[in-house]
């Protein structure tokens, strides 16, 4: 399978106005790669689900004959081992893949990759754009307000900006995958944890703000979708005894092939 980065390639080909006949043949195939790769990693994952089955209830017999004793209690270990490697295996594929799919990122076409560098040279305190894998990246800290989901009142322009890039003839084939990540920092305040449990409920509700100030700005709902990351994806070691660190409190958007 090729490589999102010679999808990305190609993606820059076809997006052009003007470029000859057979680019929307291209696209399309560009498009068609990275699904079948997403449902190749839908089909591991219910293979997993199985596997994961079977273990259970190996592990339930097991627990059953241990108390007889002889030889199919040793019979079910021998299994069960096998079962875990297996089960093991599919899980490390399915995460590579997903890593791929999603961090791996898409080089965009140039005059969308230059609208972007342009829009956060614009904001350079927020915004950052890392142009290899075409993901634009928002500090937690100046999106929100502490401790909130709230996109604070001087980020939404910003956001609103980006909804226009995203919406221009230079934007609109492709779609948007919104990840929200924070430090390691517990959720402290009890009128906090209410409505945020955990971390993992912070980053997700926070893409969800996110993505419902770009629907409020003419993204059509079908180009997003939302991933909350919590503290598990830092990109810079957290400060020791949970003092964290403001370069993992982030907001990734990913510009992904429409459909896709």
């Amino acid at each position: 399978m090729r490589s999102l980065r010679f999808l990305g390639m190609l993606l820059v080909v076809c997006a052009s106005v003007a470029m000859i006949s057979g680019c929307d043949e291209e696209l399309k195939n560009c498009k068609l790669q990275t699904e079948q790769q997403t449902k190749q990693i839908a089909q591991l994952e219910t293979e997993a689900q199985t596997t994961r089955l079977e273990l259970d209830q190996l592990k339930r017999k097991l627990a059953t004959a241990e108390g007889m004793g002889g030889a199919d209690a040793e019979a079910m270990k021998q299994k069960i081992a096998a079962l875990e490697e297996d089960l093991a295996k599919k899980k490390a594929l399915i995460a590579s893949m997903q890593q791929q799919l999603l961090s791996g990122g898409i080089q965009l076409p140039a005059e969308l990759n230059t609208l972007l560098e342009d829009f956060a040279k614009k904001s350079p305190d927020m915004v950052t754009y890392d142009p290899a894998r075409g993901i634009v990246k928002f500090k937690s800290d100046l999106l929100f307000e502490k401790g909130s989901d709230k996109v604070a009142a001087d980020a939404v322009d910003a956001v609103k900006s980006l909804c226009g890039i995203m919406n221009s003839e230079k934007g609109k084939d492709f779609d948007i995958v919104i990840a929200g990540h924070t430090d390691d920092l517990k959720i402290a305040k009890p009128e906090t944890r209410e409505v945020h449990p955990t971390n993992w409920h912070l980053s997700a509700h926070r893409g969800i703000s996110v993505l419902n100030v770009m629907a409020e700005n003419g993204i059509a709902s079908e180009r997003m979708s939302v991933r909350g990351f919590g503290e598990f994806r830092p990109i810079a070691p957290n400060e020791p005894n949970k003092k964290g660190n403001s370069q993992n409190r982030r907001v990734e958007i990913y510009i992904v092939p429409r459909g896709v």
